[in-house]
């Protein structure tokens, strides 16, 4: 009797650890999945449109496009400034741009706002594999952090949809301007060999 209830008793305790550390594990499934350009597991691990809902006012460069839309009874110029303010495309990149497999895995390696221009996952001779730091822990909600050698973090935010189960729903950008989109090399034209010879 007493070797059941030690078996029952380990197997709360190991239970509870997978249950504190789910997070992480979601995490290094997110960076791994990345490597591996894996767009199927990134969908299962990242809920795609709270990430770009998190992404599109810190790209803006508008701290007050962060703060809650203003009801359209309160404030109806607010409200209606707000939606142009939304309607117009930013300068720099979109929330897409951090969403490609090459991008999230270099969001993983603390690349932060330089993210948006990765469009291939480096070797793994070249991969820099920080690990990530818990910022806070909470029953439903943790967040994990990656610091880069300036001391820059990137915030990730996972939400718990089942007992073991956590979906990446926000990501904090460093502070900063994100750098412009990259543009089409620009293609050089030259002029067909005169006629005459000259």
């Amino acid at each position: 009797m007493k070797l059941i209830g030690r078996l029952v008793l380990v197997l709360v305790v190991l239970a509870a650890i997978a249950f504190v550390i789910a997070p992480g594990v979601a995490f290094f499934a997110i960076r791994s999945a990345a490597d591996a350009n894996d767009a199927a597991a990134l969908s299962r691990l990242i809920d795609y449109s709270a990430v770009r809902q998190s992404l599109r006012p810190q790209l803006t460069g508008n701290p007050a496009a962060q703060a809650p839309a203003p009801s359209f009874l309160e404030d109806p110029l607010g409200a209606v400034r707000r939606q142009f303010e939304q309607a117009v495309p930013a300068l720099g990149p979109t929330p897409d741009a951090y969403l490609t497999p090459a991008a999230v895995g270099a969001l993983t390696r603390a690349e932060g706002r330089y993210a948006s221009q990765r469009t291939t996952t480096p070797s793994e001779g070249e991969r820099d594999e920080p690990f990530p730091s818990p910022v806070f822990w909470g029953v439903n909600r943790a967040r994990l952090a990656v610091t880069d050698e300036g001391g820059s973090k990137t915030i990730f935010t996972f939400e718990r949809r089942g007992p073991y189960d956590w979906r990446l729903v926000h990501i904090g950008l460093p502070e900063g301007v994100s750098p412009a989109a990259p543009t089409a090399p620009a293609r050089t034209v030259t002029a067909p060999p005169s006629k005459n010879g000259g």
